[in-house]
């Protein structure tokens, strides 16, 4: 009996969540020894890209990436995105020991919510539904004018204004451009699987388009998932990105590729109550967690001038924050 195109993806889905939830971990590690050393990368720093465990986080998050690339060619995104509530519980876990984040008991209830959630959408996942090329995964793409709108309103406007305090901004922008991503990533899968067929997808423009649209928007992603990993604590931007980005991505590809369509009301029911217990549990680990005190620059100024002085020598400075 072989192996339903759903089991393949669901198995990459957990490997790729296995690796994800460690990449985070890692590459953490990374910039906090980047930030002993150099510029924070939350205040415009690279300094994390001289730091090997940065580098081992960033491979291990690719190997994460390829898998949950190759799952999307396999299953539906209503079956592949959910899962990625399992990184959440694999970093909450290891930054509870290795970056001394702790978790508290109502925190595994979350933990524990996310994987009821994650059982029940597996059991009534729908099969996928393959588009014949990738000129139909065209036709059925809404313009994404808006979406693209939104993530430079967050770039340009707010990021500046309120980026270090509030979270939203770096996420919004990671989870916009995701839900991009993710429907350019199940384009270019489809052409994958289609030309392994033995009907070419790449003599196609639109492939190329998607090829370029996810390239740019990952190394974009990438960039704006450091600075929110670096500016707050790990175990409160995995657990909204993920919802962020999780939302997002079922809404575009129900839409576009009709995960939906020839599943009764009952299934449709269950997936959606298990996408809830899953959010719950996120929403969960977030409210149970410690936020990372933030990080600010600022100059001593000591009133007689003597800047020769310890702190032990002086009983009045004045402290100015940038």
């Amino acid at each position: 009996m072989g192996v339903s195109d759903n089991t393949r993806g669901l198995i990459l889905a957990m490997l790729s969540s296995l690796f994800i939830g460690t990449s985070f971990i890692l590459k953490k590690k990374g910039l906090q020894k980047a930030a002993a050393a150099g510029t924070r990368a939350g205040f415009g720093g690279y300094t994390y890209l001289l730091e090997p465990l940065w580098w081992a986080g960033m491979i291990t998050m690719i190997a994460g990436e390829v898998a949950n690339f190759v799952a999307y060619i396999y299953a539906p995104a209503v079956l592949v995105t959910p899962l990625g509530a399992l990184s959440i519980i694999i970093s909450a876990f290891l930054a509870h020991f290795m970056l001394k984040e702790r978790l508290q008991k109502l925190g595994i209830l979350g933990c524990v919510a996310c994987i009821v959630g994650s059982i029940v959408i597996v059991i009534h996942a729908p099969e996928e539904h393959t588009p014949t090329s990738v000129q139909e995964v065209w036709l059925l793409a809404t313009q994404p004018a808006t979406t693209v709108s939104m993530v430079l309103v967050l770039m340009l406007h707010f990021e500046p204004l309120c980026g270090q305090t509030n979270i939203l901004v770096y996420l919004g922008i990671c989870s916009l451009m995701g839900a991009l991503t993710v429907v350019s990533i199940k384009a270019i899968g489809i052409a994958i699987k289609l030309t392994l067929e033995g009907i070419n997808q790449f003599g196609y423009a639109q492939t190329w388009f998607f090829l370029s649209v996810a390239v740019i928007f990952v190394i974009t992603q990438l960039n704006y998932l450091n600075k929110a990993l670096d500016t707050f604590n790990a175990a409160i931007v995995s657990p909204i990105y993920y919802v962020m980005f999780t939302s997002l991505t079922i809404i575009a590809s129900v839409i576009m590729f009709k995960d939906w369509s020839g599943q009764n009301l009952s299934s449709i029911t269950s997936e959606l109550c298990g996408f809830i217990t899953i959010l719950t549990g996120t929403l969960i680990l977030h409210m149970t967690r410690e936020e990372e005190p933030a990080t600010t620059t600022g100059t001593i100024t000591w009133y007689d001038g003597d800047q020769s002085k310890g702190l032990e020598e002086a009983h009045f400075i004045a402290l100015r924050a940038k």
